[in-house]
C-alpha cells in the first residue's frame, strides 16, 4: 500500500483495497457512486465478488479501458462498465426487488456523515439550493444485510465527517456497520466509535482530534 503525499494515512485506493479484504467471498455488492467504484480493482485472490447495480445488472465488471465502453452498458452512476461470464439483466423494479427483499450482502457507500450510532447521511447538506439526489440509498440501507462506508476522515475544510449525531437529512437510521476512512477503519459498536485498525502513520491521538464523537480504542 502507499501513503499520501503527506506520510500519513492511506491513499483512496489504499482504503478500497483495505475494504476489499472484508468482504467474504461469494457476497452480493451493490457499490454506491464514486469511491466505492474503486473496490472492483482490488478482490482478493481466490474471492469472487458478484455485483449489483439499481438498474438491472448482476455480474458487474471493472470499467473497460478508455474509448473501449459499451454506449449501452452503464452503471447506476452512468460510468461505462463490463458485464462478468454469467451476467443477468433485468427490469430496474425487480433490481429494487432484489434490494428489499434483503437478497444482497454488502452495500458500499460514502458518506457526508456518519453519527455515533450509524445513521447515515450521503444525499443532501439540506440547504435551499442543495439539489436531492438520493438516488437508491435509501432503499440500500434498509434492505441489504450489512453497510460499509467508504469516507475521507474529514471534510476538505477540515470538518469531521464522523460526529455524535448528523446535521445533513438522514439516508437511513441506524443503518453502518463499519466505516473506512483514511486514517482509520471504524466499526459502529452500541457504545459508539471503536477503532478497528489505524492506517500506516497514524496513531490513535490523531484520528481522536479528527473525530467530532467520542472514540474508542481496539479492544487489546
Amino acid at each position: 500500500m502507499t501513503q499520501q503525499t503527506n506520510g500519513i494515512g492511506w491513499s483512496r485506493q489504499d482504503m478500497a483495497h483495505r475494504l476489499a479484504q472484508d468482504i467474504s467471498n461469494g457476497s452480493y455488492v451493490n457499490l454506491g457512486i464514486g469511491m466505492p467504484e474503486l473496490i472492483t480493482k482490488f478482490v482478493p485472490e481466490g474471492r469472487t465478488f458478484i455485483y449489483h447495480t439499481e438498474n438491472g445488472l448482476l455480474g458487474m465488471g471493472p470499467s473497460p479501458s478508455q474509448g473501449h465502453g459499451d454506449p449501452e452498458l452503464i452503471n447506476a452512476g452512468k460510468r461505462h462498465v463490463t458485464a462478468n461470464p454469467g451476467a443477468a439483466y433485468f427490469h430496474h423494479a425487480d433490481s429494487f426487488a432484489m434490494i428489499r427483499g434483503g437478497h444482497l450482502d454488502l452495500s458500499v457507500l460514502g458518506a457526508m456523515q456518519v453519527s455515533q450510532h450509524g445513521d447515515l447521511a450521503n444525499w443532501s447538506t439540506g440547504k435551499p439550493d442543495a439539489i436531492p439526489a438520493v438516488g437508491g440509498a435509501m432503499d440500500l440501507v434498509a434492505g441489504v444485510k450489512q453497510v460499509f462506508v467508504i469516507t475521507q476522515h474529514c471534510t476538505k475544510a477540515g470538518d469531521a465527517k464522523l460526529v455524535e449525531a448528523c446535521s445533513y437529512p438522514l439516508t437511513g437510521q441506524g443503518v453502518v456497520d463499519r466505516i473506512y476512512t483514511d486514517l482509520a477503519v471504524i466499526d459502529v459498536t452500541p457504545e459508539g466509535f471503536r477503532v478497528l485498525e489505524l492506517a500506516p502513520g497514524v496513531d490513535f491521538e490523531t484520528v481522536a482530534k479528527r473525530t467530532g464523537a467520542a472514540l474508542l480504542p481496539a479492544p487489546k
